[in-house]
């Protein structure tokens, strides 16, 4: 009996030895982490555009003090297409230079002129617009050329291309040539009597002073001005040297909106009335 109690204990300590162990269920594969999402492109900034509101009807101001006018609404045009919010900040007309190497904005969108003595201190993109210049007098005083008008007092836009002009042909026939800060003085001052005429772009004097009351006892002299020494190749958007992307860029907004439309809006809006385009030759 002692025997065989011995063998069935030995049986059952062999069964169990022979018992295979499970394996334990292996954990679930964690799923595979998305793809980081690429950060957004920072937006750009505003573009700080330096303006001189006195120059109707390129850029003034409205009823409401804003800014307005063809120069206003083609900036805005501009920024739209460049996905920037234009921010405008007012400036003296001759300090326009010096600021924008200062840093205080952007930009110039202001009707500057695209010329060899400005193209030394700033760069320029291609012309939006491009209209001559004219001499005003008051009606009755007989103009044939510059020394016809000896004597008479004519008032310009200091740092201008028509101060230039009347610096360089004017002056020396005997013209007595005085300089002001901003263009609306200059009309207050012909209105005033102070000043006989006034040099200033076709359009601007057209639309700021000749088709109001004040400007109808005054018309324009002489042929369409227009050297290149004096006036430059058209009105164009100042940078920074250096600025090539915003430049490439803003060349290419020009273009757009000369060909989807939004430029002959502009145009139309302003200047319709007189039959003209003013992007000119």
């Amino acid at each position: 009996m002692k025997k065989l109690l011995l063998a069935l204990a030995a049986t059952s300590v062999l069964a169990a030895c022979g018992k295979k162990e499970e394996a334990a269920p292996a954990a679930p594969a964690a799923p595979a982490s998305a793809p980081a999402a690429a950060a957004p492109a920072p937006e750009a900034g505003p573009l700080k555009v330096a303006i001189d509101p006195t120059y109707e009807p390129f850029t003034f101001k409205s009823a409401d003090g804003q800014p307005t006018g063809f120069d206003v609404d083609v900036a805005n045009a501009l920024c739209e297409q460049i996905k920037r919010k234009c921010e405008f900040v007012e400036q003296v007309w001759d300090s326009m230079i010096p600021g924008l190497n200062a840093k205080k904005y952007d930009v110039i969108i202001s009707s500057m002129s695209i010329t060899d003595d400005r193209m030394k201190e700033v760069d320029f993109t291609d012309k939006y617009y491009n209209t001559p210049s004219r001499i005003v007098l008051k009606k009755g005083v007989k103009f044939t050329d510059a020394a016809s008008i000896k004597g008479k007092k004519i008032g310009v836009l200091k740092g201008s291309t028509q101060e230039k002009y009347a610096l360089g042909d004017l002056k020396p026939a005997g013209v007595i040539v005085n300089s002001y800060e901003a263009q609306d003085q200059v009309y207050l001052d012909i209105k005033s009597g102070r000043l006989d005429g006034t040099v200033a772009d076709y359009m601007e004097v057209t639309g700021g002073f000749l088709s109001k009351p004040e400007g109808a006892k005054y018309e324009l002299v002489g042929p369409d001005l227009k050297m290149p020494q004096y006036f430059g190749y058209g009105a164009g958007i100042a940078l920074r040297k250096g600025e090539d992307k915003l430049k490439g860029e803003l060349n290419e907004a020009i273009k757009a909106i000369r060909t989807n439309g939004t430029y002959k809006t502009l145009n139309d809006k302003y200047f319709a009335k007189y039959n003209i385009d003013v992007y000119g030759e």
